[in-house]
């Protein structure tokens, strides 16, 4: 596309996030923009928009693109590439699936998206599928098992393990295609589906669960199911993403939603008319999958094709980067916590509090930048609002025991030890425990010289023989003041330690190092 560039400088277009990319999804059910900024190796979503124009719905009988959808897609699609001109975006990628691939007249429908600038990619249902597992390699490093991301056309089946992916298949088992197997009741539409995953060469019912691994979920609808079982179980977080089941659970949850009526369904907060249609014969499907691919796990992904696109076009190192420090340490750059400040802190403090039995020393970071992002906010807004960008943002590579182990360390950091019970209800009392410790030893170090760099050269915290132990230089004995030494008392009887403070000379402590 040829963008005309209006203004040299376009940071302002969405409040100070550079939007870097955009990807223009072509799906079989909807047509999505998304525009991406940040760091991209934990992108922050600045505009999600979509149509649902439902290109698909008539493939299976007529072979071919509806033509009110396709009016419908090109309005929508004509909306996109003027939203983009305008907000100067010229790194985009358009990406087409099951829909366009399939219909005699998807060639038409490409050459009409040529003439308005758009320069689309057909992809394969092989492409498809391996594109929706690098997502979910992007969002879980560690991922090993099975990748199902359902569409409107099809179901992308994939083994992923080692950051690798193998055996990418495309069934036409898409959520439009459905109602194909319908048969007396579900039970009939679930040997229907099964037989199809077993000819599509999918059929791992005789091996263990935990060689199988886990099955990671995504799609649209998929999310849904996720959203209702949260909902359901009242459940403390609202993201979808990495929202995990016991395959027993799983089913139970398939089993409800499988028998569930439409109508009850489109009452459900935050799931659309569109998805609630599609969750009953989804739900089945899901039954047909525990079946036969018989994992040891259910996990939701948020992260999929898109996701995937953005991950292939990574360098290797910026691939091997934790997604959840490149997430937050981008939001919290911007809110005046410079992972560099972070670092120096978490090293500050890391005899006295470091990441033991319930956390790792990437939690720990991750919750110092946020807490020190925190106290950027007004004081009477600040904790409430820091809470909730530990519990509800969708950060990447973390889990619920994760995001309330940091709430507990932003809360701790400050002086709020009272915490909530939707974070309790995430983590055992021993973990937030440990969370607490992170936060009061970063407010020690945080008050002890307002931030400052000299503030920690000249300073050291260290356990001793069961003696928590602040030295200070003597050039800077006249920090180790009032508020500090309540800071010493609160850590330490957390920690079930006696406290001294120890005035050195420069000298002597510079020979500490």
């Amino acid at each position: 596309m040829t963008y005309r560039k209006r203004r040299s400088d376009r940071d302002g277009t969405f409040a100070g996030s550079t939007a870097g990319r955009a990807i223009i999804d072509i799906g079989s059910n909807t047509v999505r923009l998304v525009v991406y900024g940040g760091a991209m190796r934990a992108p922050t979503v600045l505009l999600n928009e979509k149509v649902t124009a439902r290109l698909g719905r008539d493939i299976a009988t007529t072979g071919r693109l509806a033509e009110e959808a396709v009016e419908l897609a090109l309005r929508g699609l004509a909306r996109f590439a003027l939203l983009l001109e305008d907000l100067e975006v010229d790194d985009v990628e358009v990406v087409a699936t099951a829909a366009v691939r399939d219909a005699s007249n998807g060639p038409e429908f490409v050459a009409r998206l040529m003439e308005m600038g758009l320069n689309p990619r057909v992809i394969s249902g092989e492409e498809e599928a391996i594109l929706s597992a690098h997502g979910v390699i992007g969002a879980f490093p560690d991922a090993r098992g099975l990748v199902a991301d359902l569409g409107g056309g099809s179901l992308e089946l994939v083994r992923v393990g080692d950051g690798a992916v193998s055996d990418a298949t495309s069934l036409p088992l898409g959520t439009l295609r459905l109602v194909d197997h319908h048969g007396v009741n579900p039970g009939d539409m679930k040997k229907s589906l099964e037989k199809a995953i077993r000819k599509g060469g999918w059929d791992l019912a005789g091996q263990a669960p935990e060689d199988n691994g886990t099955l990671y979920l995504v799609g649209g609808t998929w999310r849904a199911m996720a959203v209702f079982a949260m909902q359901l179980a009242r459940h403390p977080l609202s993201d979808p993403h990495g929202f995990e089941l016991s395959p027993t659970a799983a089913r139970e949850l398939a089993e409800t939603l499988a028998m569930s009526a439409q109508g009850n369904l489109r009452g459900a907060a935050r799931i659309s008319s569109m998805r609630a249609e599609k969750l009953p014969d989804a739900a089945v499907l899901l039954l047909a999958m525990l079946a036969r691919l018989n994992p040891a796990r259910v996990v939701f992904s948020s992260w999929g094709l898109r996701e995937g696109l953005l991950y292939d076009r990574l360098p290797p190192h910026t691939r091997a980067q934790d997604p959840l420090l490149a997430g937050v340490s981008a939001f919290a750059s911007q809110r005046g916590a410079p992972p560099t400040l972070a670092t120096r802190m978490a090293a500050w403090t890391l005899d006295a509090a470091p990441a033991r039995t319930h956390g790792d020393e990437r939690l720990r970071l991750a919750a110092t930048m946020l807490a020190l992002a925190s106290m950027q906010i007004e004081p009477n807004v600040r904790l409430p609002q820091a809470i909730e960008w530990a519990l509800q943002k969708r950060w990447i590579g973390i889990d619920g025991k994760g995001r309330a182990m940091v709430a507990a360390a932003i809360a701790a950091n400050g002086n709020r030890l009272d915490l909530p019970d939707r974070v309790r209800a995430l983590a055992s009392a021993e973990a937030l425990e440990e969370a607490i410790c992170w936060g009061l030893a970063l407010r020690l170090a945080r008050r002890l010289g307002a931030r400052s760099r000299r503030s920690l050269q000249v300073s050291r915290l260290a356990v001793r023989e069961g003696v928590l132990v602040l030295r200070l230089a003597d050039s800077h004995a006249a920090l180790f003041g009032q508020s500090t030494e309540k800071d010493m008392k609160l850590l330490s009887g957390r920690l079930g330690l006696g406290w001294r403070c120890e005035i050195v000379s420069d000298e002597a402590l510079s020979q500490e190092d």
